[in-house]
């Protein structure tokens, strides 16, 4: 958790490089962690739809993004 704090705080950095770093790290958290969370919903039987309302996208847009990962990890 200390780590994910660090980089919260150096996005905010006066250091182009320092912030643009850690805004990239933010986002590729920020995917990881959609992932799972879609993934989650779908195991529980919610919709595309119901999640596309959470995330404030489009039905579309979300299953076009995700539906692959999900049957590609349930295969597992």
């Amino acid at each position: 958790m200390e780590e994910a704090t660090a980089v919260a705080t150096d996005a905010t950095s006066d250091d182009p490089a320092v912030g643009l770093k850690a805004v990239a790290a933010l986002r590729q958290l920020a995917e990881r962690l959609e992932t799972l969370q879609v993934d989650r919903a779908r195991r529980r039987g919610w919709t595309w739809q119901e999640i596309a309302d959470v995330l404030g996208v489009s039905r579309q847009a979300v299953h076009k993004k995700h539906a692959m990962k999900t049957l590609l990890r349930r295969d597992r």
